[in-house]
Parts: C-alpha cells; sequence; structure tokens
C-alpha cells in the first residue's frame, strides 16, 4: 500500500470521526442526565455561572473506551 493509500484512508477516518461528534453534539440535549449528573460542578452567582460536568464527562469518557477497544483490538 503506498502513502497516498494510507492517507486517503486517514482523511475518510477523520470526516467520518467528525460528522458522529456533530450529529453528538447536535442530539446531546436529548440525553437527559448528561450534565445534571450528581458529582457535575454547578456555580451561579449574580452576572455570571459556572459549569464542570465531571461525572458526565468521566462516564463519556469510559463508554467511548469500551467502543474504541471493541473496534480497534487487534
Amino acid at each position: 500500500m503506498d502513502i497516498r493509500h494510507q492517507l486517503g484512508m486517514m482523511l475518510v477516518i477523520a470526516g467520518v470521526v467528525i460528522i458522529l461528534a456533530g450529529l453528538g453534539l447536535m442530539f446531546i440535549d436529548r440525553v437527559p442526565m448528561i450534565g445534571r449528573l450528581p458529582g457535575d460542578i454547578n456555580i451561579h452567582g449574580r452576572n455570571w455561572s459556572f459549569h464542570f460536568p465531571l461525572v458526565s464527562g468521566i462516564i463519556i469518557s469510559i463508554i467511548l473506551t469500551v467502543l474504541i477497544n471493541l473496534f480497534f483490538r487487534r
């Protein structure tokens, strides 16, 4: 396999990943618990607010790790 073929495959895979990430961002609001789990940090002031989805990020990371290991295991 030459370098052009490998580069083309990498670009196609990157494009698919970007499309899936975009679709995920569009529909993330329909998942009721993401961002509202116990352990997610919400601080509200008079004119500002701070939101840090700590537990939601950990859960998403675990799910993605399992999926990546299932699909790319050699």
